[in-house]
């Protein structure tokens, strides 16, 4: 039947057809919705993924197809914002968040002023994004949204660093002793906020896989240490320098560490860390529920040993260093590129998704905020003949002062955990 309209088409129903123009604003309206919909799923693949910076990942092929909000997301980023791209900014009001004396759980490693560190000025540096700004950590609400949650930081001591700053600033919410708690030393650590039922908690892992004293590692262990990680909401991982001590990586490839004879093989660090990334992946995949927990990985922490790097004495280090670097392509030759190339390849693989904490450029400015020789000597020390041998190997270019630049790190991931 031909109606008036022009439009052929069967009535069926003896009731009128469609108007040409009906039919084109509906085909129109479902053609918009289908390319809204298919544009935010992109975006939101990125998201996931969450490579926020360049140098770490240029590249990604995600296995994501389906829009997915994050857990614990309350917020988003300013769009086109990489918080891991700026610059340290002086900041004598704010900075720093607390004081060592504020924090009764901090490890006499890193207290720095405590040990007599003189100067004060690598406390008062803040991270300024080119493109916007972070947003505040506030203690309280990450207490809230983190009711009757469990939070790990499981690596080597930069992880525990960085976990130990996290209580400082959360514990600072919390005024009465009895309403807080903690156990642990610097390889496994609890923190509790009663009220909120809620606990930080650390495990040191250096490689994350299984490994003797000798620093053997055996091949394909995450289970080894992952066995104690299951039901947590919400983990931070990282390793780095412990696969950098030797040209080559000891990997048991079957048996215990404790066989007698033991089958050995020694590849690059390269090779070793490649593995040790998918194994962290896979058991991600296999136990963390993307709907309800959320997985962070914090790349390398740079090392300062060599001052003639940054312009400084050709026979020294961050001893007596109180400025951050000035030239933001600075990269210390300690922190290898290569590693950033084998996380941006097994990561732009994953079919998980993780957040990539980029501390690593924004971290090498820093030759100021290390312990340098100010912390506890594990070795016997006398003062003055250690003070002036700035290439003493008392000095720590590894470790960092707390309060301090961890306290960063800190920011970061409260930035990624709510606002991603």
């Amino acid at each position: 039947m031909m109606h008036k309209s022009g439009w052929n088409c069967p009535d069926l129903n003896g009731k009128p057809c469609l108007s040409p123009f009906v039919f084109t604003l509906l085909a129109f309206i479902v053609l918009a919705a289908v390319f809204y919909h298919r544009q935010d799923n992109l975006g939101d693949i990125f998201c996931l993924l969450d490579y926020s910076n360049k140098t770490a990942a240029t590249t990604t092929t995600p296995q994501f197809k389906t829009r997915t909000k994050l857990a614990f997301a309350i917020g988003e980023t300013e769009k086109d914002c990489d918080v891991f791209s700026g610059r340290w900014v002086w900041d004598e009001e704010n900075r720093p968040l607390y004081e060592e004396h504020d924090c009764p759980y901090l490890w006499r490693q890193v207290t720095c002023q405590g040990h007599g560190r003189p100067d004060r000025e690598y406390l008062h540096w803040r991270w300024q994004p080119h493109a916007c700004s972070l947003p505040s950590f506030d203690a309280t609400m990450m207490l809230e949204s983190l009711r009757g949650k469990r939070m790990l930081f499981a690596g080597d001591s930069l992880n525990g660093g960085q976990y130990i700053s996290m209580v400082c600033l959360l514990q600072r919410a919390i005024p009465h002793d009895h309403a807080k708690s903690f156990v642990g030393n610097e390889s496994l650590a609890i923190f509790t906020a009663k009220d909120y039922n809620v606990t930080i908690e650390f495990y040191f892992a250096p490689f994350l896989l299984e490994a003797s004293t000798s620093r053997i590692v055996r091949k394909d262990s995450m289970n080894a240490n992952g066995q104690h990680w299951k039901g947590f909401d919400i983990i931070v991982f990282n390793t780095y320098v412990w696969w950098m001590t030797d040209a080559t990586v000891k990997l048991l490839q079957s048996g215990s560490l404790d066989d007698e004879k033991k089958d050995i093989i020694k590849v690059s660090p390269e090779e070793a860390y490649r593995m040790a990334m998918k194994n962290m992946l896979k058991w991600v995949e296999e136990n963390m529920d993307p709907k309800k927990t959320r997985v962070f990985f914090t790349s390398m922490s740079p090392l300062h040993p060599r001052s003639i790097e940054w312009g400084g004495d050709p026979n020294g280090n961050c001893y007596n260093e109180t400025t951050p670097i000035k030239d933001l392509n600075f990269w210390s030759i300690t922190t290898k590129k290569s590693i950033m190339e084998v996380i941006k390849q097994v990561f732009s693989e994953s079919r998980v998704p993780i957040t990539f904490l980029n501390i690593t450029q924004l971290s090498s400015y820093r030759k100021d905020a290390h312990t340098s020789i100010y912390k506890t000597q594990w070795n016997p020390f006398t003062g003055k003949d250690e003070i002036a041998n700035p290439k003493t190997t008392y000095t720590d270019c590894t470790h960092w002062c707390a309060p301090g630049l961890q306290d960063t790190w800190n920011e970061l991931l409260f930035a990624k955990l709510f606002y991603p």
